[in-house]
């Protein structure tokens, strides 16, 4: 089974990029022959200063690397080193209709937003489709808001297939009936991560880098200090119990603390008698823990930045074999010489 995950580069990696994602994902590398890359080509839509766009795709390697990711077991590379991966842009958005594209969820919140309607956010899920399709996975792990995604590759890519591969039957993808054709283009599954965290920011809204509301995993030690210290409680007498509904500090702790520990720190919230000053720094002590290996690990590929180039230019030679391979067919079965 091949699976294929990636991560936007658009700025410091947060807690909730762990627990929401990168926790799981790398978990997946035990499962079979996994993809992960790092998609500094999209974060262009956001990010346009070039040193901060070098320096994030650096950070969101040696955060992978760091949080558990084998390179001996998975395949790590930027996807700017696969060069193909914009080829198949191009030719698969050749056949993508536009309708699909004015009617794509993350391109009318953004819009909703205020953020400038520019092409790049129009056609990046085309770009999206191509990263997923270039490597013919299996399987690709995406939370809930990222389903309509894989539904536009698998659309786009029957399209393709229907157009460019005689024999081809929607029904029969794989051909295996007799008299019918393979699809060049697989058609992936979503893997849907039910019980991916949704983690709560130091204001208590989602954690996100747009709402300035993290707490980084590699930070400073006095930021990170900082902003437990200042996430938003309530008035909430010492003497008194805890709220546990609307309360991010609780649910951080209830997300952060070891289950086995966690039981006595849920009762002592209920009782009452520790004021949320003590629970902070108890989150700051279980962050300290729980991140110190990887903050170890992230401190030395800092400092060894050729073993970083050396891992990601291994990957993406594995990387770009497999492209290679699907291209020198699309090309053929376009008419693209």
């Amino acid at each position: 089974m091949r699976i294929l995950s990636g991560v936007q580069s658009s700025g410091r990696l947060h807690i909730g990029n762990y627990y929401g994602a990168i926790r799981q994902f790398v978990q997946l590398q035990e499962e079979g022959e996994a993809f992960f890359f790092i998609a500094n080509y999209h974060s262009l839509t956001s990010l346009r200063d070039p040193k901060l766009a070098e320096a994030y795709t650096r950070e969101a390697a040696m955060a992978y690397l760091s949080l558990g990711l084998d390179p001996k077991k998975a395949v790590l590379f930027r996807q700017s080193d696969v060069r193909e991966v914009l080829e198949l842009y191009w030719l698969l958005g050749t056949v993508v209709p536009v309708a699909n594209l004015e009617r794509a969820t993350s391109y009318k919140d953004k819009i909703a937003k205020g953020i400038s309607a520019d092409f790049g956010l129009f056609a990046y899920p085309v770009l999206m489709a191509a990263d997923i399709l270039l490597y013919s996975p299996d399987v690709v792990p995406v939370g809930k808001d990222q389903i309509q995604h894989i539904e536009f590759a698998r659309d786009w890519a029957v399209k393709f297939n229907l157009t460019y591969v005689p024999g081809y039957d929607p029904q029969d993808p794989e051909g295996k009936e007799k008299g019918h054709a393979p699809g060049l283009l697989k058609l992936p599954a979503a893997r849907v991560q039910e019980d991916t965290a949704t983690v709560p920011g130091v204001d208590g809204q989602k954690m996100s880098k747009s709402y300035g509301n993290t707490i980084e995993l590699f930070g400073e030690e006095k930021d990170i200090k900082k902003r437990i210290m200042g996430i938003k409680t309530d008035s909430t007498a010492v003497e008194s119990p805890k709220p546990t509904e609307n309360a991010p500090l609780y649910d951080l702790l209830k997300l952060m603390v070891p289950p086995e520990q966690f039981p006595e720190v849920d009762a002592s919230w209920r009782a009452g008698g520790k004021g949320y000053g003590d629970y902070k720094k108890l989150l700051l002590a279980t962050y300290l823990e729980a991140f110190a290996p990887a903050r170890k690990r992230y401190a030395e590929l800092a400092n060894d930045p050729a073993e970083l180039e050396r891992i990601l230019a291994d990957g993406a030679d594995r990387a770009r074999a497999e492209a290679a391979r699907l291209m020198q067919r699309v090309r053929r079965a376009m008419g693209v010489p």
